[in-house]
């Protein structure tokens, strides 16, 4: 009779401990990177209501509502997101990931001030459900991006073509004020990120390496997050300008 003893205790194939040992770093590198995403998101949704909430009074704008909604200082709170996007793209690898991880969420933080308007536009019920129907899809998005076996790269180039393309249209629509290109760009804008989103996804699974130290991984698993947090929030507000009720 065979020995069963034997074979259970033979071990397993180097190959297949290395592949279980990278499978098991990949999984932790991507829940840190949705733990950062999820956790920005928190911040700017709590900066957005807690900013709406001291702008607003009785119907009116408060002095602060007047300094950050319809004074100059709006440019400023408009385009900081936008400055600290460039910031941290640019000086990540010379930062600590303590260091790129607070500057992160002061992004995530000035990023709710800047949306804090979406409360004077659409009403509060309308918000938490296109929340969560952006939460949804992004989901199911990222999850396919993660699982596919089919390569997206080629996606890459494309998206960006047509990103591009979107932001002159906006740029445009600002002087010309069409509500028929404001529906184009916003039918476009949710197909363009929800692309992003599953191409990203995959690109940050690449970008895992079982051989990178603690400040490596740190760094790319902060940009992942910022990746994947763009993409949400733009998807969340195109969709926002289909779904949402207005006030």
């Amino acid at each position: 009779m065979a020995d069963l003893r034997n074979i259970q205790a033979t071990p397993a194939p180097a190959s297949a401990r290395t592949e279980a040992a990278i499978d098991e770093g990949l999984r932790a590198y991507m829940i840190r990177v949705y733990n950062l995403m999820a956790l920005g998101l928190a911040i700017t949704g709590v900066a957005a209501f807690a900013t709406a909430q001291m702008a607003v009074s009785s119907g009116q704008l408060t002095g602060f509502g007047q300094l950050i909604f319809a004074s100059p200082l709006r440019w400023m709170v408009m385009l900081a997101p936008l400055g600290f996007v460039f910031f941290l793209s640019a000086r990540i690898q010379k930062m600590t990931v303590s260091a790129a991880q607070t500057t992160f969420w002061a992004f995530a933080a000035v990023m709710g001030l800047s949306l804090a308007s979406i409360f004077l536009v659409y009403t509060g019920e309308s918000i938490v459900r296109v929340f969560f129907i952006t939460a949804a899809s992004f989901g199911a998005l990222s999850l396919w991006g993660y699982s596919t076996k089919r390569d997206l790269s080629g996606m890459g180039s494309f998206l960006f073509m047509g990103l591009i393309g979107l932001i002159l249209a906006m740029i445009v629509n600002i002087f010309l004020a069409s509500s028929a290109l404001q529906f184009a760009i916003s039918a476009i804008g949710v197909l363009i990120f929800a692309g992003l989103t599953a191409y990203d996804t995959q690109q940050i699974k690449e970008m895992y390496w079982e051989g990178d130290d603690t400040l490596v991984a740190g760094r790319k698993a902060i940009m992942g997050a910022l990746r994947l947090y763009l993409d949400f929030i733009n998807l969340f507000m195109f969709l926002l300008q289909f779904l949402g009720n207005r006030e």
